[in-house]
């Protein structure tokens, strides 16, 4: 007997979803809008298995999460989460509507042109949100500096010297002004940034708290051996990257990072141009200011040397043998004239390749 396999294409939005249901053979149809709660769906899954012996999901990854496609497959059905920048669109099409995006949906999903997303479980996604924290953290922060630096700059105050230490607090503290509002502001300015930087290292303690608990605890361990890669910016990579056994080889990494070269190549003539920038962007950023630190001569410091305690040796090799081979070619690239970017991309782009390496060795089996 022939297994009718019925293929629905899911438009999901906050309160509602947008349903189009493609048979085998038939034509798509629209089957109609349902509430976006457990409840509808549960009933929509009834309704379509009485005519469908398999019934096969899809929609866009997008801001309500994975929480659909968790109750589907806990029900027993097939789900995928796409990627949106992926799915092929018509060039002179310029009507959108959830009909339209459902029925598309549903048509791709059975011809097999739709790119699933890796969906990770929810002990990897509530660590990926702890680790998002932290970066809004970090943003929040570097937003508060540049308020202050701006306002001193525009009463003609600069510190000449490194900020944000101690000293430079002491400076900030002895600043006069000729209005008694701006010393008003400054102490606004100077709150804002002592909140987001407490707020910033509470997040970075809390990373370290959980990760012993952690799933891929191994590998965040592991990616520290690497020079650039301390305790927060390994975290970021795994939770970001999640399972790295999916990339059978480095290049594919590298492109999902949006690392490799953009191309527009025509009959003899071939055209590179910058990254492509696509992907994952808080990985991408890492890397490359991890890369920034081959630009020193080779060598382990004492805080990598405490870092790759307890790796074992083939894990220790892989670092020293990037670490050779990066501040070489940084220093190459370098006497060639290459803008500093330029340089550091390149290298970051070499790095995914070693982070690749290191961490299919220490992931541990199922994670």
């Amino acid at each position: 007997m022939e297994q009718h396999i019925t293929y629905i294409g899911l438009d999901v939005h906050k309160d509602t979803i947008a349903v189009a249901v493609a048979g085998k053979r038939e034509e798509v149809r629209e089957y109609g809008k349902i509430a976006n709660t457990s409840d509808a769906l549960k009933t929509l899954t009834a309704k379509l298995s009485r005519a469908a012996t398999e019934l096969r999901f899809c929609y866009e990854a997008g801001p309500c999460g994975y929480g659909i496609q968790r109750q589907l497959t806990a029900a027993g059905h097939g789900c995928v989460v796409v990627a949106p920048s992926l799915i092929p669109r018509k060039p002179g099409d310029r009507i959108k509507t959830d009909r339209r995006d459902a029925i598309n949906l549903a048509k791709l999903h059975r011809a097999g042109e739709l790119t699933p997303v890796w969906v990770p479980d929810q002990a990897h996604e509530a660590i990926r949100d702890l680790v998002r924290a932290r970066l809004a953290a970090v943003r929040t922060l570097r937003q508060a500096r540049q308020q202050l630096s701006g306002f001193l700059l525009r009463h003609g105050h600069h510190y000449n010297r490194p900020a944000w230490t101690l000293m430079h607090r002491r400076w900030l503290a002895g600043l006069r002004f000729e209005h008694a509002v701006h010393h008003l502001v400054l102490e606004d300015c100077i709150t804002a940034v002592e909140a987001a930087t407490v707020r910033r290292d509470r997040l970075e303690a809390h990373i370290e708290a959980v990760l012993p608990d952690w799933s891929l605890a191994p590998v965040v361990r592991a990616l520290q051996a690497l020079r650039g890669l301390a305790l927060v910016g390994a975290a970021t990579l795994a939770a970001e990257l999640g399972d790295i056994t999916r990339f059978t080889k480095p290049r594919q990494l590298m492109a999902y990072l949006g690392l490799v070269p953009s191309e527009h190549s025509s009959g003899g003539t071939r055209r590179q141009g910058g990254i492509t920038k696509t992907g994952n962007g808080a990985a991408r950023r890492m890397l490359i200011e991890a890369a920034w630190s081959y630009r020193f001569p080779a060598r382990i410091s004492r805080e990598q040397l405490l870092r790759q305690e307890g790796l074992t040796r083939s894990i220790r090799d892989t670092a020293w043998k990037a670490q050779e081979r990066l501040c070489r070619r940084y220093r190459k690239l370098a006497r060639a004239g290459k803008p500093p970017t330029v340089v550091t991309v390149a290298i970051a782009r070499e790095l995914a390749g070693f982070v690749w390496a290191i961490a299919r060795q220490a992931q541990p089996t199922g994670a």
